[in-house]
């Protein structure tokens, strides 16, 4: 089990006149933008005695899948069943709204005790860690451990263990599923067919297993993180995925302190209390997760642009917030797994590509070309949807191109390849994500996938002039 040092001396960042005070006694401080905690409410101390508690053995290991220790005595067996009641959550994170993450992680301690836990990625929710600290109060943190991770961030687990004195419990995915992924698709399959089999082998049922041991975690989710899927996550809610330790709907509840903390925020949470962080975020980094699926980003991208970037994702989960995408959108996601959600044939999305010079292919038109092997001139097609970002990015390159190469012996085309012509464009026209351009040459009817990430003019023309 994972248990925080004592936090009677918080760090010497705060002034002197503190140095005696408990984080219970606390009251109001600020660290940058960061109250550390705010006067607790009647209500809310109230509230921390309404939950049933089931008597068990402490010798049970709370989180699934870790070592199994023999019960000195019997399990008790529940006094009390009591469903979670939604509503009481969805009023708790109202209540919250405005709470510090310190605030709201000292309630989950205190509500959860020994059967909450602290999920930690090796980014910078390593501030979850900090404030669990600062609550003074016993607290378990636990990783999921990929077998892709960066070194980077397998060192910096090993610094966080050692600088609060914790132990981290690992999941790991099962050895079996791994070897039958990779035995059967290679080791980097997500780059060619979306990476949520992969996630869903490596983290998903890991987290699944981890999660059967408990009744709630701490997430580091923030609304800014992915304003496609995380804008509206509340500080706390039952969980609309994952089934805790009592099973079933309603078992398992998750508190998401920092969803209303913006990620300038956080650092300069982290920068005034002098936490480790990982080393990759001096290199580049902001979202991290497995070294395949994560490059650093560019001043002014999104930090989840540096997340599966050969996707077309709309929505870059890879399933352990899974909740995140609304009704019907999930099952709207990309037939690869990919994490796009789309809207096929709605009337807000208009059409793009648009231009004189270009060539409006239809599902015919596109098996038509793709049977020739003697054409009469090269085409290059995109195949794009017009809702992707990326698609709507490139656009003018493309029309720009096509201009270009008029009256040039090269046909400039566009095919769109989401909704009902996905699987066709999937199996028939190496469609992984949007967009796919395809040049087929004059003489032969296997078209060639361009592949580079750089859809500039320049780059596009070199493709075209190196083929035809």
């Amino acid at each position: 089990m994972a248990l925080s040092a004592s936090s009677s001396s918080i760090y010497g960042s705060i002034s002197s006149s503190h140095s005696s005070i408990t984080s219970h006694d606390l009251k109001g401080s600020l660290i940058g933008s960061f109250r550390l905690i705010s006067p607790a409410t009647a209500s809310i101390r109230r509230r921390l005695t309404a939950r049933a508690e089931i008597k068990r053995s402490d010798s049970v290991s709370p989180l699934a899948a870790t070592a199994v220790v023999a019960p000195t005595a019997p399990v008790t067996s529940p006094e009390v069943v009591e469903k979670v009641d939604t509503e009481d959550y969805d009023k708790l994170a109202k209540e919250l709204v405005n709470a510090s993450p310190l605030e709201i992680i000292d309630r989950a301690l205190a509500e959860f005790g020994n059967d909450i836990a602290i999920a930690f990625s090796g980014a910078e929710d390593v501030a979850l860690i900090e404030y669990a600290k600062l609550t003074g109060r016993p607290f378990r943190v636990f990783s999921l451990d990929t077998g892709r991770l960066n070194p980077e961030t397998y060192q910096f687990f090993d610094t966080v263990e050692k600088h609060y004195g914790i132990r981290i419990e690992y999941m790991f995915p099962d050895a079996v599923e791994v070897q039958a992924l990779v035995r059967t698709k290679g080791l980097f399959s997500f780059y060619e067919d979306g990476h949520q089999e992969c996630c869903r082998v490596r983290k998903v049922r890991p987290l699944r297993r981890a999660l059967k041991g408990l009744r709630a975690w701490i997430t580091g989710q923030r609304k800014d993180q992915s304003p496609g899927t995380r804008s509206e996550i509340p500080v706390v809610q039952v969980d609309p995925s994952f089934e805790g330790l009592d099973g079933g709907v309603g078992s398992l509840i998750k508190w998401n302190p920092v969803a209303n903390v913006e990620g300038k925020d956080i650092w300069n949470f982290l920068r005034t209390m002098n936490v480790p962080v990982n080393s990759l975020h001096s290199k580049g980094y902001i979202s991290i997760g497995c070294e395949p699926c994560t490059r650093p980003v560019l001043p002014g991208q999104h930090e989840r642009e540096g997340r599966w970037w050969w996707e077309d994702a709309k929505a870059k989960e890879c399933g352990l917030h899974k909740g995140n995408i609304k009704g019907g959108e999930s099952a709207k996601v990309n037939g690869s797994g990919n994490g796009a959600v789309h809207t096929n044939g709605s009337a807000n999305v208009p059409d793009i590509f648009n231009s004189q010079n270009l060539v409006t292919l239809t599902r015919t038109g596109i098996e038509n070309l793709a049977k020739l092997e003697n054409r009469k001139e090269p085409w290059l097609v995109v195949l794009y949807a017009p809702w992707c970002q990326f698609c709507q990015s490139m656009e003018g390159s493309y029309v720009e191109l096509a201009d270009k190469l008029a009256d040039s012996g090269v046909k400039i085309g566009k095919f769109r390849a989401d909704g009902d012509q996905k699987a066709y464009a999937q199996k028939e026209l190496q469609l992984g994500s949007f967009p796919t351009i395809l040049f087929f040459p004059k003489h032969s009817s296997r078209p060639i996938k361009y592949r580079s990430e750089k859809r500039d003019v320049d780059s596009l023309m070199s493709f075209v002039n190196a083929l035809r």
